[in-house]
Formats: structure tokens, sequence, C-alpha cells
């Protein structure tokens, strides 16, 4: 059983018309954007928390279920509720949504084609709720699906928040992207806004995924956001649909901690 640390405090005092278990969550939320419950750590013994936090074991169990719907918190049968992780198993299935005709999703080969040091246009300040002209690295990959080009990604991410971030590093990295982010740099991403629309394929995007210019393809442009819907990476994503579909699975509405 763990014993519980003085990360949490009691709740009962708080006032005002937030139902106990927002309480709880914004509670737990906090221990874990501050870094007071790092990933992959174990909560407490959910009696001995909902004691500390003043709420019944209920009350806490409704604030954990959101948190584990929104991909916070992660069940680990007769192990206990852990802070998430990222790993490739939690990218292939909340954050990559291109899958075979077949209904076949694998994770992609990712293929760095540049990364440089730039400053944010209009589009990409907007998205990131930055003004344009903020220092960014900009990233270029070419995923790879069973030996094709399916995918071209142009990410932009603030250098302030990857301080230390280098081609290198970014090209070493022993896992995803995201597991990057959140090893290295404090950065978990917890969910993504994305608009998809049609296009006809740039010439430079063509040439990448091996297609005539103008061939109509899909374009996602994703908003990737951490603890307090913060915006931390900006990503257009060109989706050759010849032979893959893109596919998202709606699992609940609303959910926002």
């Amino acid at each position: 059983m763990h014993a519980v640390p003085a990360t949490f405090r009691s709740i009962a005092a708080d006032h005002g018309s937030t139902p106990l278990y927002r309480q709880a969550k914004r509670a737990l939320l906090e221990a874990i954007e501050d870094g007071r419950c790092a990933p992959g750590q174990p909560l407490p013994a959910e009696p001995a928390l909902a004691r500390t936090l003043g709420v019944s074991v209920g009350t806490l169990r409704h604030a954990v279920d959101e948190l584990v719907a929104d991909h916070v918190l992660v069940r680990q049968q007769g192990r206990g509720t852990f802070v998430a992780t990222h790993s490739s198993d939690r990218f292939l299935f909340q954050f990559f949504h291109v899958e075979d005709r077949d209904g076949r999703r694998a994770l992609p080969q990712v293929e760095l084609l540049s990364f440089e040091r730039d400053r944010l246009d209009d589009e990409a300040a907007a998205a990131l709720a930055l003004r344009p002209g903020t220092p960014a690295i900009r990233i270029e990959n070419l995923l790879w699906l069973q030996e094709r080009p399916v995918v071209h990604d142009r990410l932009e991410l603030p250098s302030s928040l990857f301080k230390g971030l280098t081609e290198k590093r970014l090209r070493d990295r022993p896992g995803t992207i995201y597991q990057l982010y959140q090893a290295d740099f404090g950065i978990t991403v917890l969910r993504a806004t994305e608009r998809a629309r049609a296009v006809a394929a740039d010439r430079h995007t063509a040439r990448a995924l091996r297609l005539a210019p103008g061939t109509p393809v899909m374009q996602v442009r994703r908003t990737a956001q951490t603890f307090g819907d913060r915006p931390v990476e900006y990503r257009v994503s060109t989706i050759d649909t010849t032979r893959h579909d893109y596919v998202h699975l709606i699992s609940r509405p609303g959910g926002n901690p």
C-alpha cells in the first residue's frame, strides 16, 4: 500500500458550487502538472488518498475515472493507478489515425527530412497562442507505412519550451517524439485539436510523397496541448489516401480536465 505524501492536501475546506469530484480531479491534476506526481509514478491507495483529500472513495474514483479516460492516469490490473507515460502504443492509438484499407494500424517509420531554427509565421503563431516571429524549431518528417511514403509532416515547436533540442537528439530518440517531449522536456501531450481538409498536393509535398503535383490529398492541422489546454506543438500533416484512410475513434464527449 502506497503512503500518501505531502503532495496532496485536503479539499474539504474548499467552498463554492464546484462538485467535489471535480475539486478532487483538479487537485490530482495540479500535483501531476507541477511534477509532484511524475510520469510512471503510482497514486497512493484509493482509501488513503480519499481520506487525505477529504472526500469519499466513490468521489475519488469518479475523479480518477475521468483522468483515466483523459489518458492522464492509467490503471494496471493488480498493480494500481499510475500517472500515464507516453509509449508507442499510446501514440499509435491516441495520436496516429492513419490505417490501411484493411483496418491495420501500425507505427510508421519516421524519416527526418529537415531540422531548422526559424520564426513562427502567422498561422503557426495563432495556433500556438504566440506572436508571429517568435523563435521556433521547424521539423519536417516523412512517415512510411508498408514501405510507402504516406504522411508528410511539418512541425513547429516554440524554442522556449524545447531548449537543448538538437537534430541529433531528435534523430537518436529511442521512442516516439511525444516520449521525447515528456522524458527530456517535461511536456506531456494530453490531447490535440485537429482540422482536416482536402487540398491539392503542392510541389514540395508531392515530391516527398512521390505523387504528381496537384494530386488530391488530405491535410490535417493539429495543435497538440498539454495541461490547461496549453498549446505546445503545431503540426501540418499531408496524407496520401490512395491506400490509407484517416480513422478517428470518438470514445466519449467532453472530458477535458
